[in-house]
């Protein structure tokens, strides 16, 4: 049997003897996560495997195709480039198409042999009129964690008519996990929600994913296990920092932060656990107290329950309602009245504990809309850039600019 286990500290492969119970060898070793088994080849008893963060010096997200022995020998790189790989294996295993990128380089589709061999360059996307109309893609970057320590990865959005000799505020888009992190694939995506649009507006934009996110270690990925409210907000604002440190561009006394859903939590978080650092957030949609969202996601996460001495416990703390008082400022809450996923009570939780704390803050509330906000999405993004317009930019937005397919 093969066995997948974090007992090392990585996700790895483990060779068992089905008769005995007893572990025969470990398949896979070092840094970096095994993400997925493709193949088992039992008569050459050797496995085909997909995993993070095994080439040194690369993106630990870009996921490479591997080949290793069963008895753990042999272990092989089948696609070179520094990049994100996605593969289609043959069924008889003798060869894989793989379609590689990176969020700033366009998709290539080639064939290659079992061994890796490249067999035959299919097809290379071509974005000349992408770039024609002045697209540019984000930047990648690396920051350090609030330990000082771990390196972190994320984008970077800038206006295209940047001025290096000018002040721009900086926006947090979040999304938190633990479950997934802020930037997503790192596959080439001519745009990833509003972020580069946002930019256009007069902002930098960054994505950053934090320490509690997945595809690292198993310590990166528990680092705040048991305490939901940190929603690496740490890291942000550590990370936020030193790109202030290297780009005088960056206004850093001008930061907001957004994010829907753990990313609305997250949001929330921030603006009341670091109220002097983030001026502006908008948090969408967020599952502020998991106490009553869903227990097949929240409950993995929020650790066991734990009586404080005053009869508070770990899951008050939890709770994002029970630090509204801290909020200095402007926030937007909006949800949709018919989410089923997260509903709406969770932010009327945070709006009912804003108003006992006597805090201003704006609420929209979306008739009809789920989760997702459907065909009112173009409305919650024109409302986004509006409040952020004028909260960090101090101007005063287009009057109901209209959002239009620009087919």
């Amino acid at each position: 049997m093969i066995w997948f286990s974090e007992r090392d500290d990585w996700g790895q492969l483990y060779l068992y003897d089905l008769e005995s119970g007893k572990l025969k060898n470990q398949i896979t070793t070092g840094e970096g996560n095994v993400t997925q088994l493709l193949r088992i080849d039992t008569d050459a008893r050797q496995l085909v495997f997909q995993a993070v963060g095994k080439e040194k010096g690369r993106d630990p997200y870009f996921t490479h195709l591997y080949r290793v022995g069963m008895d753990g020998k042999g272990q092989t790189l089948l696609t070179p480039e520094d990049a994100n790989h996605e593969i289609s294996l043959a069924d008889s295993g003798k060869y894989f198409v793989d379609s590689y990128s990176t969020p700033v380089a366009p998709p290539v589709a080639v064939l290659r042999d079992s061994s890796g061999k490249l067999v035959i360059e299919l097809e290379k996307a071509d974005i000349s009129k992408l770039t024609a109309t002045g697209w540019k893609p984000p930047t990648p970057i690396t920051v350090k964690a609030r330990d000082g320590k771990t390196d972190l990865y994320g984008l970077m959005y800038s206006p295209t008519s940047l001025d290096q000799s000018r002040k721009y505020p900086i926006i947090n888009r979040v999304y938190p996990g633990p479950q997934t992190g802020s930037v997503g694939s790192r596959s080439f995506s001519p745009a990833r929600s509003d972020s580069q649009a946002l930019a256009e507006l007069g902002f930098v934009v960054v994505e950053i994913d934090g320490m509690g996110t997945p595809w690292r270690s198993k310590k990166f990925h528990e680092a705040y296990y048991g305490n939901m409210a940190d929603n690496t907000i740490p890291d942000q604002v550590a990370g936020m920092k030193q790109l202030a440190e290297r780009h005088s561009y960056i206004d850093i006394d001008r930061a907001g932060i957004w994010g829907h859903s753990g990313g609305g939590y997250a949001t929330a978080s921030a603006m009341f656990m670091f109220p002097d650092f983030f001026k502006a957030g908008i948090s969408e949609s967020g599952n502020h107290d998991n106490r009553v969202y869903e227990d097949d996601w929240a409950e993995k996460w929020t650790g066991l329950l734990k009586k404080n001495p005053d009869g508070t416990s770990t899951y008050d703390s939890q709770a994002t309602q029970n630090m509204a008082k801290n909020l200095k400022g402007k926030l937007l809450l909006a949800h949709g009245t018919m989410d089923t996923n997260v509903p709406p009570t969770n932010t009327l939780l945070v709006v009912d504990a804003l108003i006992k704390a006597n805090k201003d803050f704006e609420l929209l509330l979306i008739p009809n809309a789920a989760h997702g906000y459907g065909t009112a999405g173009n409305y919650m993004m024109r409302r986004r850039w509006d409040f952020f317009v004028r909260n960090l930019l101090g101007a005063e937005p287009p009057k109901e600019y209209q959002i239009r397919s620009g087919r």
